[in-house]
């Protein structure tokens, strides 16, 4: 714990997954004062004709008490 899941669009380079969750990880250890060993940060590409149905209504627009940075669009 913890495990921190980033849903976007498909096309990101392995490097770019690989160095944002490396830049996930290190910001759990430094603000939330966890090891190394207790963090997993996994990536999930979601398209976008599946994005309203799979990500913006049930994680945003359904759960807005979870939501400490809420995105500037609507759909």
């Amino acid at each position: 714990m913890p495990h921190v899941i980033v849903k976007a669009w498909p096309g990101k380079t392995e490097e770019q997954k690989r160095r944002l969750a490396e830049a996930i990880t290190r910001n759990v250890m430094d603000i939330l004062g966890y090891g190394e060993e207790s963090v997993s940060v996994a990536f999930e590409e979601i398209p976008s004709d599946r994005w309203k149905d799979e990500v913006y209504r049930p994680d945003i627009e359904e759960r807005p008490g979870t939501l400490y940075k809420k995105p500037g669009y609507r759909m």
